[in-house]
């Protein structure tokens, strides 16, 4: 049995989600960077960025923050979105937003949520169904005529699921819920841990992508160089 491939470098990881919004943002960050660190890994928080010179609350002080997350998304390894709701049934916008980013760019995403109240370990899966969400939020949510759940005002809610014994339903929209590289995390720990593991299975996958060619290539090359029977 061949051994587990190690990374060659530390992975960076782009630590996305609304703790930038935390009083203690500053504090929060040097947190996730120091699991990060724990772990063999970088982190990259948004509020690493320096910006100066421009006027508080400004539009080109919010370009220069979206501009300096983006390149702190393409320096990364890896996305690792905070996906605790956020000022309603669902995740912050900005992190799904970064999520989408890091998927283009063919970087790792893994999620996590914190909320004790969402964080329910069923069928190997965490949080609580996004249905379930909206409902607690208030509000009618019934079964419409055309078989699916609506509101008060006709819009349909998502209630999609993962298949299973019990169907436990997707937390969030599914173009977050599925845009994942591994089940939803219930801490930033858990988290870190497997955005670790899931880009060392991706490089043990391509070393031994890699050793295959190589055998291939040197058995078609051995072949070329057999001498001919005449």
């Amino acid at each position: 049995m061949a051994a587990s491939t190690s990374l060659s470098k530390p992975p960076k990881i782009y630590l996305a989600g609304p703790d930038v919004f935390l009083a203690n943002a500053v504090a929060r960050g040097e947190e996730l960077k120091a699991i990060c660190t724990t772990h063999s890994a970088v982190g990259l928080f948004p509020l690493d960025n320096i910006l100066d010179g421009h006027e508080p609350n400004s539009y080109k002080l919010a370009d220069a923050i979206r501009t300096a997350n983006m390149e702190l998304i393409r320096q990364s390894d890896a996305v690792l979105a905070n996906m605790t709701p956020f000022r309603g049934p669902s995740m912050d916008v900005g992190t799904a937003y970064e999520m989408g980013v890091g998927a283009a760019l063919g970087k790792i995403v893994i999620g996590y949520v914190l909320e004790s109240e969402t964080v329910a370990r069923v069928g190997g899966r965490v949080g609580k169904a996004y249905l379930e969400k909206v409902k607690s939020m208030g509000g009618k949510i019934e079964r419409a005529e055309d078989g699916h759940m609506r509101d008060e005002e006709g819009w349909g809610v998502e209630e999609f699921y993962h298949e299973g014994e019990e169907k436990i339903g997707l937390l969030d929209n599914l173009m977050v819920a599925c845009g994942v590289d591994a089940p939803i995390c219930g801490s930033e720990e858990e988290g870190v841990k497997t955005v670790v593991e899931v880009l060392r299975k991706r490089a043990e996958a391509e070393d031994a992508e890699a050793r295959a060619k190589r055998d291939i290539e040197a058995f078609v090359d051995g072949l070329m160089k057999e001498p001919t029977v005449p």
